[in-house]
């Protein structure tokens, strides 16, 4: 059994007609140590089923399974800071803090117990390609390439076993994509990590295990 489930998942905005959903009958499964990408033309509600997986908004219809459990059972606030990871197209660093504070914060909000939250976020840092040098460099000095090797590393940082990226590659020329998704393989295979990435991105999709394409109802 997969670590993530949907079953026959619907959803319509609470303003809709009865009749007019976002999407229906959506059965996906993801599994660890694999690498998943989710495409689909604009309006057929990519950004609503990430949503969904990551609890911040309710299925209509069917349900959502975490490691065998229903998420509208769960603590989502422990579900989200513990359990899965997010990467963002745009980052979503805070921009006044350092690179090595970004991470150190994650890991004071997942509460997780660690010896040296410090030694810990120079180890994700390295482990993302990052030089120990920019641990000190405000997130507005990076690069764009830099600042989402940032955001995975904060990802990582409470070992969640789900990372859930938003167009990840989108603000990036195609070389950084590439090392992005060496990164994301990486996590996959070697990591044991379910990656599931949301794209418009054909590279992307030929990097990725298997390819769910969601089409608007």
């Amino acid at each position: 059994m997969g670590i993530l489930k949907l079953e026959n998942v619907g959803y319509r905005y609470k303003d809709a007609p009865k009749d007019k959903y976002v999407f229906k009958n959506i059965n996906y499964e993801f599994e660890q140590g694999k690498m998943y990408a989710i495409k689909g033309k604009s309006g057929s509600g990519k950004t609503t089923l990430l949503s969904l997986i990551t609890g911040l908004e309710k299925c209509t219809e069917g349900k959502i399974l975490y490691d065998g459990k229903e998420l509208k059972k769960m603590n989502l606030d422990k579900y989200r800071n513990t359990d899965i990871g997010i990467v963002f197209q745009s980052y979503n660093l805070l921009p006044s803090f350092t690179a090595i504070e970004n991470i150190i914060l994650s890991m004071d909000v997942s509460k997780v117990k660690i010896k040296s939250k410090k030694q810990k976020a120079l180890e994700l840092m390295k482990s993302v390609g990052l030089q120990e040098e920019l641990a000190k460099r405000r997130v507005l000095k990076l690069s764009g390439g830099e600042q989402q090797r940032v955001a995975i590393a904060r990802s990582l940082s409470y070992d969640p076993k789900i990372i859930i990226a938003d167009e990840p590659t989108g603000n990036l020329d195609k070389e950084t994509e590439s090392e992005i998704m060496k990164i994301f393989k990486r996590l996959a295979k070697e990591e044991n990590k379910c990656i599931i990435i949301v794209t418009h991105s054909q590279s992307v999709c030929d990097e990725s295990d298997e390819i769910y394409e969601l089409k608007a109802n």
